[in-house]
């Protein structure tokens, strides 16, 4: 069995385009996309009355004369993983005085895109392949339903998962952030959704289990990123920014005691790589989805042994 891994592509379109290339380009059996799913903003594009429109990406203004223009301007914007919304200055303003109305826009919004993605997947990866997606911390409920209601792409969380004779198990939410979002919560509290995870397998023998777990253990060398200040300003020593581990005891703990044959982790995008923990390989495939690269990983398990490599497209 092959298993073509990747997460976090936050909204990248463009990345995603390339995960419904990617099973066929890698001969996968399985194609995963596990986590953080969704982009982190709304890009408002102001339509002024003799048809220019500009917009404000990164504080800085654009004009666009003409449409070709604008048409470049939204493609590039849904690559990067934002959500392009063409305005009046009018519209612009009653969603600013309307208590909801741009949460609800970004939701639907967000919706709309996951919906594509997966009309996308069910036309272009071939059928025989397995494709399991799910979300992570970052991601807001609304687009789970999206999922769950797709008659071909599997919804893997809260049960466990057949891979191709492999039980699968997942948990999308991480140990605490600075940044307060959806799924996250101390890891005392982690270290119980994990625990209700293992309990559902119906064994006691854990060698074959896989665990897609979005939080990577701590202090693998699958969770190093750059350490924050009070202010959330990234630390530095002379001009070195200051690393460290900011993964999860609790994942680590539960691979330690269970040792199953592998876990699949995302989250911390610059820390790529595979560690062993016990007898337990680790993967974290990071992402570059601004670039609009998918990093992945390509597993292969084969005799109940596994082995790991870095692809990307």
């Amino acid at each position: 069995m092959r298993i073509f891994l990747a997460a976090d592509p936050h909204g990248s379109q463009q990345t995603w385009e390339k995960m419904c290339r990617a099973p066929k380009v890698f001969k996968a059996d399985v194609a995963m996309m596990c986590g953080d799913l969704t982009g982190k903003a709304i890009m408002p594009i102001i339509q002024e009355k003799d048809d220019r429109w500009y917009a404000q990406p990164h504080g800085s203004k654009k004009t666009f004369k003409k449409q070709k223009d604008l048409e470049h301007f939204i493609k590039f914007t849904k690559d990067e993983g934002y959500y392009p919304k063409i305005l009046t200055p009018e519209e612009l303003a009653k969603l600013r005085e309307t208590p909801g109305a741009i949460t609800k826009l970004f939701q639907d919004l967000m919706v709309e895109r996951i919906q594509l993605w997966m009309d996308m997947a069910n036309e272009k990866i071939p059928e025989d392949v397995m494709v399991v997606v799910n979300p992570g911390n970052d991601d807001d409920y609304s687009i789970d339903a999206v999922i769950k209601n797709d008659p071909r792409v599997i919804y893997p969380l809260q049960k466990v998962v057949d891979v191709r004779g492999y039980p699968m198990i997942s948990c999308e939410w991480v140990n605490s952030t600075p940044w307060n979002t959806h799924r996250e919560c101390p890891d005392d509290e982690l270290m119980e959704k994990l625990e209700a995870e293992f309990a559902r397998l119906e064994t006691n023998d854990y060698s074959r289990v896989l665990c897609n777990f979005h939080d990577p253990p701590f202090n693998s060398g699958l969770d190093t990123a750059p350490a924050l200040d009070e202010e959330f300003k990234i630390k530095k020593s002379g001009a070195m920014e200051v690393l460290g581990p900011v993964g999860s005891k609790s994942v680590r703990a539960v691979i330690e005691k269970y040792q199953p044959l592998l876990g699949m982790h995302g989250h911390i995008h610059e820390s790529v790589g595979y560690r062993e923990i016990g007898r337990t390989l680790c993967v974290n495939p990071g992402s570059e989805y601004r670039e609009g690269i998918l990093k992945g990983f390509l597993i292969t398990i084969e005799d109940d042994k596994v082995q790991a490599g870095r692809v990307e497209l």
